[in-house]
């Protein structure tokens, strides 16, 4: 299993998204131009970084990584000591080039180097507070401890790494946080959690087109069909990612996807074409230099020569692997290749050497299954967490449908407000129409009363006038026919005399 997981660490060399030039189509020739005329070593380094976080071929980013380090190296060094800033800016890159050689250790089977370097590289991401950096350290960090059937740790370690990843929202590593707690599961022997997990890294990881991811985890979910016997679904996942691994010219990929292929073959009777993927597999995992997929294929190319009867090339395969497996210690490829020599020798009626062998598979037997019995307490405690998580999930669901239904009742309520808004401007609508009408109805009665009265009052007056008039008329006939007080006064005095 994890000679198929070897390589997820590739999807974590970097800590410092730079793709912007390489996404536009430059070539590498023309980044490195853009080194030469850099005014700055800072642009140095991220122009670097986007060659290293941008090729899977190994000749070519292990080089320019060194170039890397060395660069924050020398600038960290001389840098004066007020500039905090620019020594950020170098440690960061100081601590993705560490990073880098620290998953290059692993791939050539030096463990402790590699999780030297890995842990420089979280100390520094640790002393600048950077996130992205520090959980993808721990992901490397517990991929090792993973490799060394160390799951607590691995575990612990994945652990820490998705909280980063979801704090910081990286659905890169969120995704690959994904599919190494699918690698735990399919390694505690828990198939379909397994496979559920490595469909939600699938899907999260198509989403922000991670061609290498996708191609990793198609792999993945190959591998669980391949345990599940189903040879068909198998040999389609595995065909997308060995396309997807061939357009990427990643040798690890395409090395290890072959070798599914191959175990297809071989579980089926068909020696020949097994044989020959096997051998194309070694050459890949040759070139990408990969100790542990060397291993595995040379075990399984000797299988496959004593299944066809011919033991002495199996011996030959055989012993290749177990002398080179000799510098690293993997136990899963130790415990195979005694088993296999152990088979081969007594087909060659080599008693001793074939006792020798069985004693040799029978102490890494016991050794793994000792393994074995630390799965199953780590079985438990992944059930246990599980449930915690669903019991935790559950209440979290209580609370929201509790926030959910206080929201609607708010909305209930706002909703009956604004209907009773609407229903009071209605009537109070209604109530001003009724008012209005009233009101000109009774403006309409006073104009005609006024009208009338109006009309009386004229008529009344024209009748005062006719009776003025004939008052006059009387008195100017009475004054008339009277005689003046002269005439009288004239007549009085005609008298005395």
């Amino acid at each position: 299993m994890y000679k198929i997981l070897k390589y997820f660490l590739l999807l974590f060399l970097f800590c410092i998204n730079c793709n912007q030039l390489l996404a536009q189509n430059k070539t590498i020739d023309s980044v490195l131009q853009e080194i030469k005329i850099a005014e700055h070593d800072t642009t140095r380094c991220y122009l670097l970084n986007t060659i290293v976080e941008s090729y899977v071929e190994e000749s070519i980013w292990v080089k320019y990584n060194l170039q890397m380090k060395n660069l924050a190296e020398k600038n960290l060094k001389v840098l004066d000591p007020k500039d905090s800033l620019t020594k950020k800016v170098f440690l960061k890159y100081l601590s993705a080039a560490l990073n880098n050689a620290g998953y290059l250790s692993d791939t050539k089977g030096n463990i402790p180097e590699a999780i030297d370097y890995y842990n420089r590289s979280l100390a520094i991401m640790s002393q600048i507070g950077n996130k992205e950096g520090i959980a993808v350290s721990l992901n490397n960090i517990g991929f090792i401890y993973d490799s060394q059937g160390n799951i607590a740790q691995a575990l612990e370690y994945y652990i820490k790494s998705l909280k980063m990843y979801e704090e910081t929202d990286n659905k890169r590593g969120i995704a690959q946080a994904y599919n190494n707690i699918a690698s735990i599961y399919e390694n505690q022997n828990d198939i379909e959690k397994a496979l559920d997990y490595y469909n939600q890294s699938l899907k999260l990881k198509i989403a922000i087109n991670d061609k290498l991811g996708t191609a990793t985890t198609l792999n993945n979910i190959g591998h669980i069909y391949l345990l599940k016997k189903d040879n068909n679904k198998a040999l389609l996942y595995f065909q997308k990612s060995l396309n997807i691994h061939t357009q990427l010219k990643n040798k690890n990929g395409i090395s290890i996807t072959l070798f599914n292929i191959a175990q297809l073959y071989e579980n089926s009777g068909n020696y020949e074409k097994a044989l020959a993927l096997f051998f194309e597999s070694l050459k890949n995992a040759q070139e990408a230099d990969d100790k542990e997929s060397i291993l595995t294929a040379l075990n399984a190319i000797g299988n496959i020569y004593y299944l066809k009867g011919e033991f002495k090339k199996a011996l030959e395969f055989v012993l290749r692997s177990t002398e080179e497996n000799k510098k690293i210690g993997y136990a899963e490829n130790a415990k195979g290749s005694a088993q296999l020599l152990y088979r081969i020798y007594t087909s060659l009626n080599d008693t001793k050497n074939a006792l020798l062998n069985y004693e040799v598979f029978i102490l890494m037997r016991d050794s793994i299954n000792n393994q074995e019995t630390r799965k199953a307490s780590i079985r438990s405690q992944l059930k246990y967490e599980y449930e915690k998580k669903s019991a935790a999930d559950s209440v979290k669901v209580v609370e929201e449908k509790k926030i959910t239904t206080l929201q609607l009742k708010q909305e209930e309520n706002q909703r009956y407000f604004l209907y009773a808004g609407l229903l009071l401007t209605l009537l109070f609508g209604i109530f001003m129409f009724n008012r209005f009408r009233t009101i000109k109805k009774q403006k309409n009665i006073i104009n005609a009363q006024k009208t009338i009265v109006e009309k009386q009052k004229y008529l009344v007056e024209e009748k005062q006038k006719e009776i003025m008039d004939s008052i006059r008329y009387a008195k100017r006939i009475q004054t008339s026919l009277l005689p003046t007080h002269t005439y009288i006064q004239r007549q009085l005095n005609i008298l005395k005399n």
